[in-house]
């Protein structure tokens, strides 16, 4: 997480309100130190999905306010389909999907629970209908990572192109 009033709170800060400017949500800036350097990265992403030309076009708008970061590569991306779920609002956009909940510490025997996303209760824990069927409720404090539970059938994975003669 960046500082209070550094260099990086105050992109981060401008790299939302040109996310939002665009109609994209701004998901997160990562700096990163990887083998080959310091890897600047945003992740954003809208109904839909993000484009390639969506990130050249953001890279343009944001990369000129990077000059404050120290960093040897920057990178614009969508988060993916199994982003980690992290604020109210991802909570909501997945309600009713399968999930998968992974614990720092064990919890109703076991750290990795898998099941129906059934969101976030009052005191901000999240909710699960486990593929037992059973409703569990797991502290926010106490999970690691929420994720879209990407699950790949004999059908997805069947090669639809036609065979070479």
């Amino acid at each position: 997480m960046a500082k209070h009033g550094s260099p990086l709170e105050k992109l981060n800060a401008q790299a939302s309100a040109i996310a939002a400017e665009m109609g994209f949500q701004f998901i997160e800036t990562e700096l990163a130190r990887e083998p080959e350097g310091l890897f600047l990265r945003f992740y954003i992403d809208k109904p839909g999905g993000i484009t390639l030309d969506d990130c050249e076009k953001y890279h343009k708008l944001v990369q000129p306010l990077t000059d404050d970061v120290d960093f040897d590569y920057m990178e614009v991306s969508s988060p993916g389909a199994d982003r980690p779920l992290k604020t109210p609002e991802d909570f909501e956009r997945m309600r009713g999907e399968r999930v998968e909940v992974k614990l720092y510490k064990p919890l109703f025997g076991a750290k990795r629970h898998t099941g129906f996303l059934l969101g976030l209760n009052g005191e901000g824990d999240v909710l699960l209908k486990s593929d037992s069927g059973e409703e569990l409720a797991f502290p926010r404090k106490g999970t690691a990572l929420v994720r879209p539970l990407i699950e790949f059938t004999e059908e997805d994975l069947a090669d639809e192109s036609p065979a070479n003669d």
